[in-house]
């Protein structure tokens, strides 16, 4: 469901096939890639599955994007035809990249009426490409991540069963479906379960709240700064929110504190994942884990994935749903995955005596000051527990004597007031002194990526 539209299941895979007929019409062959930029919508997944269907690779779009990051992304999948929305968030995609290219794939802007063709479509094939899911490019130019429909089906599937998703479950997606977790762990989960799905174009917290009291949302699953902005909002009271039965959460870092309010305030089952767009989900918790292994925890191994800590307690992943391998770039696909199979996250990770993984930080992340490795997380899972702090990011900047100190950017609650000499005190009664932060800036907020995640690589180019 999407606003007034009400589409059944036998609805839906009607609208499916006219699309996937109208894109075989269109010149798409079986390996053809179908770019697709638009707002979560039901215009979003027909137009996919029509393209899955019609034996093209799905290549999503970040809708964040501007023209020229989208521009080369259609150059490098060589996409046959881009499905793009008309206009979302006061501009208009096609027309700006017309501006930069007289020279684009077969356009169809959203919203359309899928004429089909009269064609058959192929068969299709476990083995065949799937789709190529962009990274969020926040460390460099963004690469291809390619699946195979098996492993685009098989992460999907172990996600659904771990939240023991059913047809009886309304997901609210608020996660972007140019995301694997939107796409993989929101838009495929309900097909395979039969679970109704409920878009959301752009997070607003009250839109949230609204829908989920309107529409008995059951699911919602999302990035930790959603949970903590609906937690804190003055007018959360005022909706019946008592329907939601299970939140899935992660990032590198889940304050603790956040798990814990989450379960006490809002009532429901709240689980912690780990994943990544090369291997989309890896470890997730259980409905039956405690609450301190939800709060301390991401999760066991799931979706067939082995997984070890390599030098630096790096994450290594292994399994049948690690990526083929990144779009015509085979140096990054031979850095990334080693020739014996280990996908190498770039996370620095712990596992506990149950095998059940804790990210503790990024490599890239850590910083040394005065010849000790500080771990970020470390330092924004204590200051997450000061009273006044909504958000906190930590990045080491240059010193001249230390060679590296932190800096905390601080999101102070509503009606909140905290000073740096605040937030240092409290620091240095919880952590040694060399993690502890030399300077803090207050900020309205975090510069974020379309996942919620943090842009440091913005904050310590801003701070160098």
């Amino acid at each position: 469901m999407d606003g007034e539209v009400r589409l059944s299941w036998r609805e839906l895979r009607s609208a499916v096939l006219d699309a996937a007929r109208a894109l075989v019409g269109m010149g798409v062959r079986p390996g053809d890639r179908v770019a697709l930029c638009a707002p979560n919508s039901a215009r979003w997944v027909v137009a996919a599955l029509g393209a899955l269907r019609a034996g093209a690779a799905l290549v999503p779009i970040n809708t964040r994007f501007t023209a020229t990051e989208t521009l080369d992304v259609l150059r490098r999948s060589a996409a046959r035809v881009l499905v793009v929305e008309g206009e979302f968030l006061g501009r208009d995609r096609e027309a700006e990249l017309r501006v930069l290219s007289p020279e684009l794939p077969a356009v169809v802007r959203l919203p359309t009426t899928w004429v089909p063709a009269d064609a058959d479509l192929p068969e299709l094939s476990g083995e065949a490409l799937c789709d190529v899911m962009f990274t969020s490019g926040t460390t460099g130019r963004s690469k291809g991540a390619m699946s195979a429909h098996r492993q685009s089906i098989g992460v999907a599937e172990a996600w659904a069963a771990c939240g023991e998703l059913t047809s009886a479950d309304r997901y609210l997606v608020v996660n972007p479906f140019f995301h694997t977790f939107g796409y993989k762990a929101g838009i495929l989960a309900c097909l395979l379960t039969g679970a109704t799905i409920v878009p959301q174009p752009v997070f607003d917290v009250v839109e949230t709240m609204r829908l989920v009291e309107r529409e008995r949302i059951t699911v919602l699953p999302g990035p930790p700064t959603i949970f903590q902005t609906l937690l804190d909002h003055p007018e959360r009271g005022s909706f019946d929110l008592s329907s939601l039965r299970l939140a899935v959460t992660g990032a590198a870092v889940v304050p603790v504190v956040l798990i814990e309010r989450m379960r006490s305030e809002l009532s429901l089952t709240v689980l912690t994942a780990y994943g990544l767009t090369e291997a989309v989900v890896a470890t997730m918790c259980r409905p039956g884990d405690s609450p301190e292994t939800v709060a301390h925890t991401c999760g066991a191994p799931m979706a067939g994935f082995e997984l070890r800590l390599g030098a630096r307690d790096e994450v290594l992943l292994r399994g049948p749903n690690v990526m083929l391998g990144y779009l015509d770039d085979p140096a990054a696909t031979a850095e990334a995955v080693d020739a014996d199979g280990w996908l190498h996250t770039g996370d620095v990770g712990r596992l506990d005596s149950r095998g059940y993984l804790s990210i503790t930080d990024r490599l890239k992340d850590m910083y040394i000051c005065g010849g000790f490795n500080v771990y970020p997380a470390e330092v924004e899972q204590a200051l997450a527990r000061l009273p006044g702090v909504a958000e906190v990011a930590v990045v080491g900047r240059a010193d001249a004597r230390l060679g590296e100190v932190g800096l905390a950017f601080v999101v102070t609650a509503p009606g909140s007031s905290l000073s740096e000499s605040d937030v240092i005190a409290f620091c240095r009664e919880r952590l040694a002194n060399y993690k502890v932060p030399r300077a803090v800036e207050f900020v309205p907020a975090l510069p974020r990526n379309a996942m919620g995640k943090v842009l440091k690589t913005q904050l310590r180019k801003e701070n160098a």
